[in-house]
């Protein structure tokens, strides 16, 4: 998106869809408005960058586009170089493979970098798992933390457990995440070690067909027996 050569571009950060849902039936046509006006992006993946930018916009010409990698690949060095093209008065869009960028994503190194330069950063509207999680729980959203993930250390993931459930019964709602197929470790490592009158939200495949999010007490969970191995899940203390 070429603006006024005395200006700066500006830095869109765009959302994706967080899985399989037609894009433009979670995402504002705002987002289809940029993308189809910008030339340059910064994506995690280029396979699945390009894929997305072909979804929103089917008629766009693949081979006219910039496109730079943001991951755990990128140098230094590199990421240095992605805003270059902003000087020059061209905007660029930085996307995530899924949901929004700069929330456990490595897109928010990039972000502060436009800062630095002084650059626009324009924020647009999509969904977040997080959040949606946290006002689907029913738990205190006035006062909340989000966590991340968890340590893969059992023994340090249980002092954890113990630490957020402290803080949660101080009334600021601790929000974490897993990789899909540690789910259930994460989900025993809960149910074993926190009070049963804790209450635990677990929020599964937001946005999707398959969405299921359920608040109930670690006591009731228990009788449960809940099985999330596989599924994109946030959890809610």
């Amino acid at each position: 998106m070429k603006i006024n050569d005395t200006q700066k571009g500006v830095l869109y950060i765009i959302p994706s869809p967080l899985g399989d849902t037609p894009p433009l039936e979670v995402l504002p046509i705002s987002i289809k408005t940029v993308i189809n006006e910008l030339t340059h992006f910064i994506v995690e993946n280029e396979k699945m960058g390009r894929r997305f930018i072909k979804k929103i916009v089917p008629s766009k010409n693949q081979d006219e586009l910039v496109v730079f990698q943001l991951n755990k690949y990128s140098t230094q060095e590199e990421i240095n170089t992605y805003l270059d093209c902003c000087s020059k008065g061209i905007s660029i869009g930085l996307l995530s493979d899924v949901g929004c960028p700069g929330i456990a994503d490595p897109g928010a190194e990039v972000v502060e970098i436009a800062h630095q330069l002084k650059m626009k950063v324009k924020p647009l509207v999509g969904p977040s798992s997080i959040l949606l999680a946290l006002i689907a729980s029913g738990k205190n959203g006035q006062n909340f933390t989000f966590n991340g993930y968890l340590p893969k250390d059992r023994g340090e993931r249980i002092k954890m457990l113990k630490n957020l459930e402290r803080l949660s019964r101080n009334g600021q709602t601790q929000i974490f995440m897993e990789t899909p197929f540690r789910n259930n470790h994460l989900i025993e490592d809960v149910l074993v070690h926190c009070d049963n009158s804790l209450k635990l939200c677990i929020a599964a495949s937001s946005t999707l067909a398959n969405e299921k999010v359920i608040t109930k007490t670690i006591g009731d969970w228990k009788k449960q027996h809940p099985d999330y191995h596989k599924d994109y899940c946030i959890f809610v203390l």
